[in-house]
């Protein structure tokens, strides 16, 4: 029977802002378990004042004082190896449910960064209050603004290959990361290229709500807890015989992805993970793919902030195949 593995943030179970395959897993789980992580977010920096009434969680405020080193802006929980994974494998992410972690979020921007910083060349945080049995959250401007929340981890991903050492979380790549993709929640589906024995996934970047672009540099940032059961797809799959670059799925749509420091090129590696999935699933050309693409596949900026910048190609399941 399929175990589950709780695994909560502490010193010894997060990393700050990185990923490498020299990281030595904190679990090691069969395919097909549980790995329940529980996840946090914020540098002390962006946390709320006292006498906010917004409280900063114990976890936290430990890894706060402890100051460990820190590789990129990201607190993950991880890495997990997967018993039996090797390079050229696939590992399936079956997200199966989210639960936020705080009462609270934030939402910033600073100098130097987000899409426009020339228009914005100053820091301003927002501590954005949520109400967990409502699921919405009241962003403080105006007179205020309620947004139903949609919760999301923005960065899931696999340790990369060994000759890449330590790497950012900050940029998604081919092994995951800062993905930042809304559509990726619960009920959802990732699947991520192998380059490492074990695979050692980890999560964090918890998003309680965001628009596609997440232009300012953040969506609504909080504590969450995520559900997600690890299986691997030998060899990619028998459908994926290499599986080269990130894909989701969720109950309604097949998800590709591009990431490029330039747009158009997120774009055209975006479009051509799908033409490459549609021909993998049919008897059609790449030609009829391509058509067929412009035709029904919505192609979305998934975020501008990364540095990487992200475009994601949906197609409605049911449509072709």
């Amino acid at each position: 029977m399929p175990a589950t593995h709780h695994i909560e943030p502490t010193l010894e179970t997060i990393r700050w802002g990185g990923f490498d395959a020299a990281f030595p897993p904190v679990k090691t789980v069969d395919p097909g378990d549980l790995v329940i992580l529980e996840c946090v977010s914020g540098a002390p920096d962006v946390m709320p004042p006292a006498g906010s009434g917004l409280a900063i969680p114990p976890r936290l405020a430990a890894i706060h004082a402890a100051a460990p080193p820190r590789h990129g802006p990201h607190i993950l929980t991880g890495p997990v190896a997967v018993r039996g994974a090797e390079p050229g494998d696939c590992l399936r992410v079956d997200i199966e449910r989210i639960d936020l972690g705080c009462d609270w979020g934030f939402c910033a921007f600073r100098p130097l960064a987000g899409t426009l910083p020339e228009d914005f060349p100053y820091k301003r945080v927002l501590h954005i209050p949520v109400d967990r049995e409502a699921m919405t959250c009241r962003v403080p401007v105006g007179p205020g603004v309620t947004i139903p929340l949609s919760p999301f981890f923005g960065v899931m991903g696999v340790a990369g290959p060994e000759e890449w050492g330590t790497i950012s979380t900050k940029e998604p790549r081919a092994h995951g990361g800062n993905l930042d993709n809304k559509e990726i929640g619960a009920g959802a589906t990732l699947f991520l290229p192998v380059f490492t024995p074990g695979a050692n996934f980890s999560a964090g970047d918890g998003h309680g709500v965001q628009g596609d672009g997440e232009v300012c540099i953040n969506a609504l940032e909080i504590c969450l807890t995520g559900h997600f059961r690890l299986n691997l797809e030998k060899g990619g799959g028998a459908k994926d015989p290499v599986l080269r670059f990130p894909r989701a799925e969720t109950p309604t749509h097949y998800i590709s992805m591009g990431m490029h420091e330039d747009l158009d090129l997120a774009m055209k590696q975006a479009l051509r993970e799908m033409i490459a999935f549609i021909v993998s699933r049919t008897n059609l050309s790449s030609a009829d793919a391509y058509q067929l693409c412009s035709l029904a596949v919505d192609f979305h900026v998934t975020q501008t902030v990364n540095g990487e910048k992200g475009v994601h190609g949906m197609l409605k399941k049911g449509l072709f195949f």
